[in-house]
């Protein structure tokens, strides 16, 4: 697919959305360097307007047609950042907006949309269901359809990342992108390619939607029936021909993490960074922190692309990173069932420091002796080697371990 846009296009894009936008925080971490092996920078978007990166691509693309011709609505279709991104475009120039999103779109996203004025409807089960019934939406309104990522001018818009980044750190090295349909993909490494020829611009996945990855590999467009992870907003069946082709021409590489990675990295940046970010812009500081990219010695940057996390949401990812990190475990333990027994149990467990937070007794199951009933016991930990002592003393001390 022939690639028009010019480094001048993005310097356009800039100036287009310079009152519109926030050129967000971009800060070293000495925390996530030392995790990383790296000297590590940190590209804010979770502090961007609407809460994403997507404001720049949508912004840029409403602003232009706004000069050339007159819109009688917009349409979109999103998992919740690029609608709320076209939200506030079209209501800053005053154009109606209908936004269509996956039924599981968090109820946080839908909210804010409505916020910012658009009209909302949810349809189908992934981003691409809703992507086809907007665009009817919008052939039967006579509306124009603004895409999430395979359009040029949407690319243009998130390719002011990289000259936001490239201007502050010019010494730059490595630059990390998380990537679902590839629209922000494609914008920062063409730019930052325009820029700095030798900067590496690696793109990040899911491990259960990584379309980008394959078709990478592939070197053709290959597209998923069905996929699984915690990050919405780059769960991507089908990513776009033309991002596509300039992520194959300027990226160097596209790795995948794990939905437990990316939840051990969200606490990581509560707890260290003091910052929320949402599953999918967490995915670039993921990547950097599981090693899987050598980055010794590099000056890196991780683009936080997205904070639009929701709150009923938080604390299900907060367990997930909890027990990945070894920080809760769950065991079972059959006692006798009498008096004392659990007090003996719990006993043990405070000396080891093992803070119980969880007590289910059991007395139905089929292998249990008439006097015995198995404890399940969900415990918070230092780590996984204090879980696996807990467990050790635990059984030095008598109790036996149940299945399950």
């Amino acid at each position: 697919m022939e690639i028009n846009l010019t480094l001048k296009d993005v310097y356009a894009a800039r100036e287009r959305m310079a009152d519109a936008v926030h050129e967000t925080g971009f800060f070293s971490s000495a925390t996530f360097s030392a995790l990383s092996g790296c000297k590590m920078y940190l590209k804010c978007e979770n502090m961007q307007k609407t809460g994403s990166f997507k404001v720049r691509g949508a912004y840029n693309k409403i602003a232009k047609l706004c000069k050339t011709q007159k819109l009688s609505a917009v349409v979109a279709a999103s998992a919740g950042n690029h609608a709320q991104g076209v939200a506030y475009a079209a209501a800053a120039h005053g154009i109606p907006s209908v936004i269509v999103m996956p039924r599981g779109t968090p109820i946080a996203k839908i909210s804010a949309t409505a916020g910012y004025g658009a009209q909302t409807e949810l349809f189908g089960e992934y981003y691409d269901d809703a992507c086809a019934h907007a665009m009817q939406i919008a052939q039967e309104k006579k509306a124009k359809f603004i895409h999430p990522f395979d359009d040029e001018d949407i690319i243009a818009g998130q390719a002011t990342l990289a000259v936001e980044m490239l201007n502050a750190k010019p010494d730059l090295d490595t630059i990390i992108v998380p990537a679902g349909g590839g629209g922000l993909l494609a914008g920062v490494a063409f730019a930052a390619k325009q820029i700095k020829p030798s900067v590496k611009v690696y793109g990040v996945q899911a491990e259960k939607a990584d379309a980008i990855k394959q078709s990478f590999n592939a070197k053709k467009l290959i597209a998923h029936k069905d996929i699984f992870t915690i990050a919405d907003g780059i769960a991507v069946k089908k990513p776009g021909a033309l991002t596509l082709a300039y992520i194959l021409k300027y990226a160097d590489g596209i790795f995948t993490v794990s939905d437990d990675e990316i939840a051990e990295t969200i606490i990581l940046l509560l707890e260290r960074g003091k910052m929320a970010v949402e599953p999918a812009g967490a995915a670039s500081l993921a990547l950097a922190v599981s090693k899987k990219l050598d980055l010794a010695g590099k000056k890196a940057a991780c683009i936080l692309s997205g904070g639009n996390i929701d709150v009923g949401f938080v604390h299900k990812i907060i367990e997930k990173g909890l027990i990945s990190r070894g920080r809760q475990m769950k065991l079972s333990v059959v006692l006798p069932d009498k008096p004392g027994a659990l007090e003996g149990f719990a006993g043990v467990m405070g000396r080891n420091n093992a803070n119980i937070i969880s007590v289910q007794y059991d007395r139905s199951s089929a292998e249990l002796r008439l006097n015995e009933t198995i404890l399940h016991i969900a415990f918070e930990a230092a780590g996984h080697e204090h879980g696996k002592q807990v467990i050790k003393n635990l059984q030095k001390a008598g109790f036996v371990l149940a299945k399950g």
